[in-house]
C-alpha cells in the first residue's frame, strides 16, 4: 500500500477513535475499555509475528517491537482502570 494511503487510513482512524470516546456515556466506559483490551490483545499478537518476521527487515522488527510496547502499555493500563472502576462499586469494609 502507499505511504500516503496508510497515512490517511491512520488519521481517520485517530480522530474517529477520539469522537467515538467523547460521546460514550460514562456508563459505558468499562465495557469499551474490555473491548479495547481485547483489541489490544489482537494487537500484542500481530506486533509478534511482525517483530519475529524475517522477511520485514529491521524496520519491521522495530515498528512491530514499538507496536507491542505500545499494546502492552494500553493492556495494562486498560486493566488497570477498569480494576480502579470495579472497587468504586464493592462495598466498603467494616
Amino acid at each position: 500500500m502507499d505511504l500516503v494511503l496508510l497515512f490517511f487510513i491512520f488519521v481517520l482512524s485517530a480522530f474517529l477513535g477520539l469522537e467515538l470516546i467523547s460521546k460514550v456515556p460514562s456508563q459505558l466506559h468499562t465495557p469499551l475499555m474490555s473491548g479495547s483490551n481485547a483489541i489490544s490483545g489482537i494487537t500484542i499478537v500481530g506486533a509478534l509475528l511482525a517483530t519475529g518476521s524475517e522477511s520485514e527487515g529491521s524496520l519491521g522488527m522495530i515498528l512491530g517491537f514499538a507496536a507491542l510496547v505500545m499494546a502492552t502499555i494500553n493492556v495494562v493500563g486498560g486493566y488497570a482502570v477498569t480494576d480502579r472502576m470495579l472497587q468504586m462499586f464493592k462495598k466498603k469494609g467494616k
